[in-house]
């Protein structure tokens, strides 16, 4: 592991170390801060890497995942969440877990494209699609790039469903399609918040909006009678897990309709991510906290069974489990999201593009 030679923080960045790529047959070390050194462990500038797929749509045979289908318009995220799992994918584009994930950005600029050929192909079958399941659809270079704009438009002319989950208030740019999507029960909009301590959120989603811009994004798809939840996730027993009744509230009163949680869990590059973190942000209760959340994953930090990696088990797990029935149950009461339909999908597009 290439770690920082000082006590101060990349500023910006989640992850304070690039990892070994466990696929890399060989590794960069770093033994003297000078010369060649200096470049690699430095916070350089965010790179976009451009990538043309031939398929956009991925196939999700996860049975902790409700959603069929998932599409990512970009892989790795600026938004730098040091918990994010999906850093581990990025290992499979030949880059680093670590600060790589946050700072060397593939793009999929057809992915539009890509989309409406797939939509168009002999047998295709609608399902919902998870928009996005990996990393953020939204996340910053989103606001020059447009692809999700495009991609939201595919799904329109199409009148096809979409599950939308982010914590940027950039996904209020795109209000008038969603909108439509809306009216026509094809779009739910999952707007994740884990606290509401902003030095908290600064240390760990470090180019997020603050939990106060995120419940203003809840406020105005509720106002626009698009269906809105709160992911409270993850769940860090220890850091964050006392403040999901308050987290609930809050969204609750800028009005959604729905909420969910998972247990933060530390598989791969995570795992050791997060533990050098944790000691750098918070050296009083590293400890604590990394046996809390082995507590709920079976003695390990990392968890990859079926059922129980999301959610955890134990009594501790438990505990957060009653405690979240309990939140939305008290603030949310019978409120539910309807279901999304499948049967407007029409193939070939419809005349709604005519709209933009």
């Amino acid at each position: 592991m290439d770690t920082i030679q000082n006590s101060e923080y990349f500023k910006g960045r989640g992850a304070q170390v690039n990892t070994h790529n466990k696929f890399a047959a060989q590794r960069y070390v770093a033994e003297h801060i000078e010369g060649l050194d200096e470049e690699f462990l430095e916070n350089s500038a965010t790179q976009l890497i451009d990538e043309h797929p031939k398929k956009i749509i991925s196939i999700n045979d996860s049975p902790d995942l409700p959603m069929g289908y998932s599409l990512n318009p970009y892989q790795g995220c600026e938004h730098g969440c040091i918990y994010c799992y999906a850093r581990n994918a990025h290992e499979y584009w030949g880059y680093s877990a670590g600060l790589d994930f946050e700072r060397k950005i593939i793009v999929k600029r057809n992915a539009a494209e890509v989309l409406e050929r797939q939509f168009n192909a002999k047998g295709y079958k609608p399902q919902v699609i998870m928009l996005s399941g990996n990393t953020d659809c939204y996340q910053p270079i989103e606001r020059k790039l447009k692809i999700t704009r495009a991609i939201l438009q595919v799904l329109l002319s199409y009148r096809h469903p979409v599950s939308i989950i982010s914590k940027n208030n950039l996904i209020l740019r795109d209000m008038d399609i969603l909108s439509e999507l809306a009216k026509l029960r094809l779009v739910h909009v999952a707007i994740s918040i884990n606290s509401l301590n902003e030095e908290f959120r600064q240390k760990m989603e470090p180019r997020t909006v603050t939990a106060k811009g995120r419940l203003r994004v809840v406020q105005k798809l509720s106002e626009a009678n698009i269906p809105v939840m709160v992911m409270c996730a993850p769940i860090v027993p220890g850091l964050n897990s006392d403040e999901m009744p308050e987290v609930i509230k809050a969204a609750a009163g800028h009005g959604a309709q729905g909420a969910g949680y998972t247990i933060v869990r530390l598989n791969g590059a995570i795992g050791e991510l997060f533990t050098d973190w944790v000691h750098k942000a918070y050296p009083d209760r590293a400890e604590k906290v990394l046996h809390n959340i082995a507590a709920c994953h079976g003695g390990k930090l990392n968890d990859s069974r079926w059922g129980v990696r999301m959610r955890g088990e134990g009594e501790l797990a438990e505990s957060i489990r009653q405690l979240f029935k309990l939140s939305v149950k008290r603030y949310m009461g019978q409120a539910a999201i309807p279901p999304l339909r499948l049967d407007l999908f029409a193939p070939k597009g419809g005349k709604q593009l005519d709209l933009f």
